[in-house]
């Protein structure tokens, strides 16, 4: 089974909730974005990605815009489920940026990155990193692999939402709009590809928007049928 859930932000205490109990042996969990156990590098990190490699199920994330990017990007590049990734531990894994993976008998898109809406606040405590915002040949190959595969894919998995989707969810809740290149490559690919269910977890809410739009934060969500699980 594939499950998808929201941001972790460094947080294990999250993986010790009841609903993470259903994931089982040889299953894959994937989160999108913001999955912050690679920050700082310091001793108590890595006894944590240690105890997150014990996990009997493989744990994958795209990148989101609170991470350390120098860090990440320090970890060997593999080839991993048809597409590339970086090796975090043996059950691990940073879904690169633009891949596409066969998980499972699943065809998904992978795509990290975004920019962060606490921009100003993060550069003056100088923890903010351009990397957060994929690069031209980032989504240049992106969209190079989905024509591989006539943009046809079975699931969608990235950080920020399309743009219409930002839009629609910002402006209901009368909040601010920061609507990036990146939302506006997302809405191109939107229109572009068939898919089944795109996952996404930049806004901090579980809603599903559509029955192929899900925003995920703290649900546990079956990428296949779209049931919360616990």
């Amino acid at each position: 089974m594939i499950y998808v859930t929201g941001d972790t932000h460094g947080d294990y205490k999250i993986f010790s909730q009841k609903k993470f109990k259903n994931i089982k042996d040889g299953d894959t969990l994937i989160i999108c974005g913001d999955f912050g156990f690679i920050w700082n590098g310091d001793s108590k990190e890595k006894k944590v990605l240690d105890k997150l490699a014990k996990k009997k199920y493989n744990i994958c994330f795209v990148d989101g815009t609170h991470e350390n990017f120098t860090l990440l990007n320090k970890y060997p590049v593999v080839s991993f489920a048809g597409g590339m990734a970086h090796k975090i531990r043996d059950n691990i894994f940073h879904l690169m940026r633009g891949q596409i993976f066969e998980i499972e008998g699943e065809r998904i898109f992978a795509m990290g990155g975004g920019e962060s809406p606490d921009i100003d606040i993060r550069e003056g405590n100088a923890n903010w990193s351009n990397d957060e915002i994929p690069n031209r040949d980032e989504m240049r190959e992106g969209a190079n692999n989905l024509e591989k595969y006539k943009f046809t894919v079975d699931y969608i998995i990235t950080h920020e939402p399309a743009q219409k989707i930002k839009n629609f969810l910002k402006l209901k809740d009368n909040e601010p709009l920061l609507v990036s290149g990146l939302n506006a490559y997302f809405q191109e690919l939107s229109s572009s590809c068939d898919y089944t269910r795109w996952f996404f977890g930049s806004l901090h809410e579980d809603k599903f928007v559509s029955s192929s739009q899900v925003a995920v934060f703290r649900n546990l969500v079956n990428l296949r049928t779209g049931e919360v699980i616990g």
